[in-house]
């Protein structure tokens, strides 16, 4: 895959098909805490209430077209050092490097856009090995296994939580 084709930008309600198309996908939704879109309403619904708004959410795209997205989800008032990252892509595109790159071009950026960040963490489930693999290429390192941590489609499952630590020691 060509990096140059891989790009960041805000969500934009136009994305609606691509985000449909993958957003519909029970795969791609399987290790995400929102539930699979059904249907294009819903979709917009979506976008317009929860990506959009998001303070760090990106689309991932291909060619300028959404096949995913990155959130990072910065903690509030003393634990503002902090910030929480998700990300999901379109199932066709799994294992071609592109949420790697995604990633690795995510986490340059909010380092600098935010300031007060000295730490990303990821929240994995333990069968999820594509997602570990992932952060593991980024420089992630995995820290610890909490069991019955979280709560997804139902179930409490145990997760691995990986952590990425600004290279710039920040005082606050």
């Amino acid at each position: 895959m060509d990096p140059s084709r891989i790009s960041l930008r805000p969500c934009k309600l136009s994305d609606v098909d691509d985000f449909l198309k993958w957003a519909s996908d029970d795969r791609v939704t399987r290790y995400v805490r929102w539930n699979t879109i059904t249907s294009r309403e819903e979709a917009l619904n979506y976008l317009e209430k929860v990506a959009i708004p998001h303070p760090w959410r990106r689309s991932i795209c291909l060619d300028d077209r959404s096949i995913g997205y990155i959130s990072i989800k910065q903690a509030g008032g003393e634990d503002r050092c902090r910030a929480l990252v998700g990300y999901a892509l379109a199932a066709e595109y799994w294992g071609q490097g592109i949420v790697t790159a995604a990633l690795k071009m995510a986490v340059s950026k909010v380092f600098k856009e935010i300031p007060e960040l000295v730490r990303l963490q990821a929240f994995v489930e333990v069968e999820n090995k594509g997602s570990q693999r992932v952060l593991e290429k980024v420089g992630f390192l995995q820290e610890g296994l909490l069991r019955k941590y979280g709560f997804c489609k139902g179930e409490i499952r145990d997760m691995f939580v990986y952590g990425f630590l600004s290279t710039t020691d920040k005082i606050m």
